[in-house]
């Protein structure tokens, strides 16, 4: 069984998943401290109503997009294409943003979540308002999960699926050992590190979403008989072909098939790839870089 497929949804979730899990963690501790314990079912109803929205949409999407295929008849393969494209590129701006946006805003990340269950508790309401918040931190990772499955692998969702429950679990373990057991962990570090392997992956998501972008265009040009693809017969989007590594590194063997799943590596690339694949790097690493420069989180976290 190739279980490559499962690497990149694994690291995504248990980034994104660990994420969350401070969230629920800060928001235990808080309940704990008010001694509001008996509010704890709320933010267990908004993990699991979290977990169900996520897998629904995820159905609803994917259902969707075999019904347009279905609808579309000759060009139901041109529109696979484009809308695989689409979601690569929604998906490469969701996780980018959440990527920049983590690393700037995990210092006020407990103080914001305190806040917010302190605005609850002082409501008439305060099971609806822990639960709201719970909800939406596990919707918000869930739908980029998602969109990245539907984008990177559109014919093959289980396994990115159990990859991402894979991640999920472990994502959620650790928070159990962070808040629960009291261990600690560097999360500093964790992010760091998780960050650029998420830099790396959403990277080469940009040539995946390209290269679909152009397939449609190309299989619309072929379709419709009209020439679209000046430069090559191969490419109509993404100008000429700067490496082929069908002998050298094809990305159906290993290792290029860990390189595809994991950086979207493909054995067939062009100038636009390229460029656009570089473009992203340099722009959003440096963004990205420069946040962890400005950011003070503290190396690790102890629960009270």
């Amino acid at each position: 069984m190739d279980l490559t497929a499962a690497f990149p949804t694994f690291i995504i979730t248990l980034r994104e998943g660990f994420e969350a899990a401070l969230v629920v963690g800060i928001v235990m501790a808080c309940l704990q401290k008010a001694q509001q314990t008996q509010l704890y079912r709320w933010v267990y109803l908004g993990i699991v109503a979290g977990i169900i929205a996520s897998i629904g949409v995820g159905a609803l999407l994917a259902n969707s997009v075999k019904g347009i295929e279905n609808a579309g008849g000759i060009y139901g393969n041109v529109l696979k294409q484009v809308l695989a494209g689409s979601f690569g590129l929604l998906a490469i701006a969701m996780l980018s943003w959440m990527l920049l946006w983590m690393t700037q805003q995990a210092k006020s990340l407990k103080g914001e979540v305190e806040l917010a269950i302190s605005d609850a508790l002082n409501q008439n309401n305060a099971g609806k308002g822990i639960f709201l918040l719970i909800f939406i931190a596990v919707l918000r990772e869930g739908f980029e999960t998602v969109l990245f499955i539907l984008a990177k692998f559109p014919q093959q969702l289980l396994l990115p699926t159990l990859g991402a429950v894979a991640g999920l679990i472990v994502a959620a373990v650790m928070g159990y050992f962070l808040f629960a057991l009291g261990i600690k962990i560097n999360i500093r570090l964790f992010f760091q590190i998780m960050g650029i392997f998420l830099l790396l992956i959403v990277g080469g998501l940009v040539l995946s979403a390209l290269y679909h972008l152009d397939k449609g265009v190309l299989l619309f040009s072929q379709l419709s008989h009209t020439n679209w693809c000046n430069i090559n017969s191969e490419s109509c989007l993404l100008g000429a072909q700067v490496w082929d590594g069908s002998t050298l590194l094809p990305d159906k063997q290993f290792p290029g098939i860990i390189l595809k799943a994991l950086f979207g590596y493909r054995q067939t690339l062009y100038l636009g790839q390229i460029i656009a694949y570089f473009s992203f790097l340099i722009t959003v690493g440096t963004l990205y870089f420069q946040s962890l420069t400005n950011s003070s989180v503290k190396p690790s976290v102890k629960s009270s």
